[in-house]
């Protein structure tokens, strides 16, 4: 079981925080899976709260630091994978008015998400999961423009592993400091969106290269 709150320290017993240790408490792997799933399906719940979390009932012995990396995981491709069906499915515009009657989120989010995924592909797939609100959004438009499944769930698999080990780990290694990984998200996420950058920059560089040496041969 994990401990209670002692002396107003370590892990909240109400809010958001206290119903994420909730349900880990008494589901288990299945619970830390759910949790991730939602911050997925439901983009205000901030997965720099629940991962941690998950690390700090794997360091209380809820269950192993291994099934607490896997269940997040495993999570967070199941949540993506519903997005990307629903994408397929309703199309652009019935998935655009569903989204529109998600509290707290606005059809900009869905829009600058969209552009993202028609510049940068499957870059954006993989680095989205490390970027708040484009981390769920970004399975629409991939599921709108029937991406590889395989591809999807591969970058999704990877990425998602990727963001999730770092603050799992964080939760697991800080116990009841977990709450101090937090701050450090705004930082990383800042790093990957300028490690996207420089891919981009990267490429249309090269390609300008190619471009201007066959006019010149020509």
């Amino acid at each position: 079981m994990i401990l209670p709150l002692v002396d107003g320290a370590g892990v909240p017993d109400s809010g958001l925080a206290g119903a994420m240790v909730d349900l880990m408490d008494a589901l288990g792997l299945v619970g830390a899976a759910i949790a991730v799933g939602l911050d997925n399906l439901f983009p205000p719940i901030p997965s720099e709260i629940v991962l941690p979390l998950a690390g700090f009932a794997a360091s209380q012995g809820t269950f192993s630091l291994a099934g607490a990396l896997i269940a997040t995981t495993l999570g967070s491709v199941i949540g993506a994978s519903i997005l990307y069906a629903i994408g397929a499915v309703f199309g652009r515009e019935r998935s655009l008015a569903m989204f529109d009657k998600i509290p707290l989120l606005k059809i900009s989010d869905f829009e600058r998400t969209e552009a993202w995924f028609a510049k940068h592909g499957s870059k954006a797939v993989f680095f989205g999961r490390m970027v708040p609100i484009f981390r769920s959004l970004i399975s629409l438009p991939a599921g709108v423009e029937r991406m590889s499944i395989a591809m999807f769930l591969l970058l999704t698999t990877t990425g998602s592993l990727i963001w999730n080990s770092i603050f799992v780990v964080a939760g697991y290694q800080l116990g009841r400091d977990w709450d101090k990984v937090e701050p450090y998200a705004d930082v990383f996420q800042k790093l990957v969106i300028a490690a996207v950058v420089i891919v981009v920059v990267g490429f249309v560089a090269v390609r300008l290269r190619e471009v201007l040496r066959e006019r010149r041969a020509h």
